[in-house]
């Protein structure tokens, strides 16, 4: 039974992702398609539920009137149809209802619903350009993305679940106390008016409490992660107390929030004592004027007094309801601001796949600026300025160039991970903007200056380069990193060892060699036709980069291969070095070539003579 209300809802939908509308309704609207056929059963459920405890209530005081005025040995007689039905109200239809919504609402709705969510939201944001991930905190981002689901999925079933339930039974509650005399339903019409207007003042204000606490957690969250991120670089810099301070400020933001929503809690609950009080002794009072004056039977003021006492217990429930509602409301609007935001480089409409070839590179007329044309002083500085470069299949080149000559930018823009401003950029022959993305970067293998690994065991790592290859590729892949002599040595805190020894955040129990290797043999295994080399070999000592070095030739041959690093010895060799300065191409040619130019080139190499290009090269010109 639960298992089949438990798959009726599949809490991951393989739809494309699409961006959520940024409006509140329509953010939820969104999220909740799927799910909107047991919603509206949900409502239903509790739109019965609350109208047959109303008709409960209703039949009680007529009951109460027949029994004062009934001959024992015929009320079975009369009362006894209407009697049975009440019963199967009562222990049949009510439990039922009950029993229905229960599993409704705990077994299709409550779990499936936000997982759907989750799942629908961290599809897209997988898809984000990185430039949103390097402005936030990765943890504020998760934080959002896991409090806004259940928000989403509270605001939604608070409305269809408790909204119905109270509208239905406030107006039945009017209608019986109503039948009785009109003037025993003025009590409830004058609690429903004070009732509403304490909830128009006190519940927004909650809301917006609500909205401002969600992003202070989110902040509070993210710079606490934040530590732990980076936690070597804390202790490495003696700064624990420094990070006790920058949380402490974050912590106590959020407090502050915590704060003014109990000040608007205890106000509502103050406010609500007082609204009750006032309406079970008018209720009291009216109900036993009526019965004095013979204007109602004792019956009336059965059914009036215990539904005013029936309101008095709801309505505390009802206020945090709907408090509760508006609180997620608040914390759906500030997930808004970071799950509904545009992607800056997205497929073109009908991207293709790109249609594998040799690998010919080429850069035309490509004009680049970090954060937009234009700020507030005019256009910025370009970092590439109308830069042409063609790479032949199988070429390989070497950029070189001082700190923000545009070497990582000109890699960073192949990749896509920003759209040019102006100019285009082929792979053979193919515009990089009318290809999926997916397929681009699964055409270019890349070994980064900081190659982080995933917090997975070592084999998961290194067949992230191609998820299908067998122990055989693997064990080719790391021995051609020569990774294969460090690797049986690992070992975890749970025992695993190996290839099975899991590698920490981000690959912290790892040396910066061992990453790097590891990271050379996942580039290895995912053999695509372009391979770039971005500090690649940084982070291994010069007799550990010597044994490598020869594997790095095998892993570039027969690939378009563009190599970037500051230690100008290690891609002296390469088909081509291409001098960048200021965004544009100012030398070009071989080692020995651009030596006898007596250029630039020329003038780092001697500064460096075999060592690292730094900020030092930066006078010279």
């Amino acid at each position: 039974m639960f298992s089949w209300f438990e798959r009726r809802i599949d809490p991951y939908p393989q739809e494309r992702p699409a961006m959520p509308p940024r409006s509140l309704w329509g953010f939820v609207l969104h999220y909740s398609r799927g799910m909107l056929g047991w919603l509206a059963v949900l409502g239903l459920l509790s739109g019965l539920i609350a109208a047959g405890e109303v008709t409960l209530f209703g039949y009680l005081g007529e009951l109460v009137t027949r029994l004062a005025d009934a001959d024992p040995a015929s009320f079975m007689a009369v009362e006894g149809r209407r009697l049975f039905w009440m019963a199967a109200l009562l222990l049949i239809g009510l439990p039922g209802l009950s029993i229905l919504s229960a599993l409704v609402m705990h077994q299709t709705l409550l779990g499936n619903f936000p997982q759907r969510i989750r799942w629908q939201a961290h599809r897209y944001l997988l898809r984000q350009s990185i430039s949103y991930f390097q402005d936030e905190f990765s943890g504020r981002i998760a934080t959002k993305l896991m409090q806004t689901s259940l928000a989403v999925r509270e605001v939604a079933m608070k409305i269809v679940d408790v909204a119905i339930y109270v509208f239905v039974y406030f107006a039945g509650a009017l209608l019986v106390a109503g039948q009785q005399d009109w003037r025993l339903a003025l009590p409830f019409a004058a609690w429903g008016v004070g009732y509403g207007f304490l909830l128009s003042v006190l519940i927004p204000k909650l809301g917006r409490a609500a909205e401002a606490q969600a992003g202070a957690r989110a902040g509070m969250t993210g710079r606490v992660a934040d530590a732990y991120t980076n936690i070597a670089t804390v202790k490495l810099f003696s700064h624990s107390e420094r990070e006790e301070t920058y949380a402490r400020e974050s912590m106590d933001d959020f407090l502050q929030t915590v704060y003014r929503q109990m000040r608007l809690a205890a106000t509502n609950d103050m406010s609500l004592t007082l609204l009750n009080t006032a309406l079970l002794g008018a209720t009291t009072a009216v109900s036993l004027w009526l019965w004095l004056n013979g204007h109602v039977a004792i019956g009336a003021a059965a059914v009036a007094i215990p539904l005013a006492m029936r309101m008095n217990a709801m309505s505390h429930w009802i206020t945090w309801e709907f408090a509760a509602l508006f609180e997620n409301i608040g914390t759906v609007r500030d997930g808004i601001t970071s799950l509904a935001l545009p992607r800056v480089v997205s497929d073109a409409p009908g991207a293709k796949p790109l249609l594998a070839g040799p690998g010919a590179v080429s850069f035309q007329n490509v004009t680049f600026r970090y954060g937009g044309e234009k700020d507030a002083d005019g256009p910025k500085m370009a970092v590439l300025d109308d830069l042409t470069l063609n790479i032949a299949p199988g070429e390989r080149i070497g950029l070189v160039g001082r700190s923000g000559a545009g070497k990582s930018t000109l890699v960073n823009l192949l990749l896509r991970f920003h759209d040019v401003e102006s100019g285009r950029i082929l792979i053979d022959g193919q515009d990089i903007s009318t290809v999926t993305q997916e397929s681009l970067r699964a055409s270019i293998g890349v070994v980064t200056q900081d190659s982080s690994l995933l917090h997975r065991s070592v084999r998961e790592n290194i067949a992230y380069g191609r998820p299908d290859a067998t122990e055989a590729d693997i064990a080719a892949a790391t021995a051609l990193a020569e990774a294969h002599e460090f690797i049986p040595a690992l070992r975890d805190t749970h025992g695993r060892s190996g290839l099975d020894a899991h590698v920490g955040e981000r690959g912290v129990k790892l040396s910066g060699g061992q990453r790097q290797r590891i990271a050379i043999a996942r580039v290895a295994l995912k053999n695509a036709p372009i391979l770039v080399l971005d500090e690649a070999t940084s982070a291994l000592d010069s007799e550990v980069e010597a044994a490598i070095q020869t594997q790095l030739e095998r892993l570039m041959r027969g690939k378009t291969v563009i190599a970037i690093a500051h230690r100008l010895s290690t891609i002296a060799a390469m088909d081509r070095l291409v001098v960048l300065d200021a965004g544009r191409i100012v030398e070009m040619g071989s080692h020995a070539q651009l030596l006898d130019r007596d250029g630039l080139y020329a003038r780092l190499w001697n500064r460096q003579s075999g060592g690292f290009l730094g900020a030092e090269q930066a006078a010279a010109e």
